[in-house]
């Protein structure tokens, strides 16, 4: 269980670090995507965008 929430935690991390280039390709702008500014800074939440990511990769990995 601790592993599954590591890995979530990274690919947050992760996915909010390119987060100016998946806006670019439509993804970050997706329902369930929480952008918040918070103290200055824009602090962007990609849950939604790390699901559809998460099922692209495992139906990827299935097929291989």
């Amino acid at each position: 269980m601790l592993k599954w929430v590591l890995v979530i935690v990274v690919a947050v991390v992760v996915l909010s670090f390119f987060a100016p280039q998946f806006s670019r390709m439509g993804l970050g702008r997706l329902p369930g995507d929480i952008t918040v500014r918070f103290r200055g800074r824009l602090v962007y939440l990609p849950i939604t965008t790390t699901v559809l990511i998460s099922l692209a990769l495992t139906a990827l990995g299935r097929i291989l």
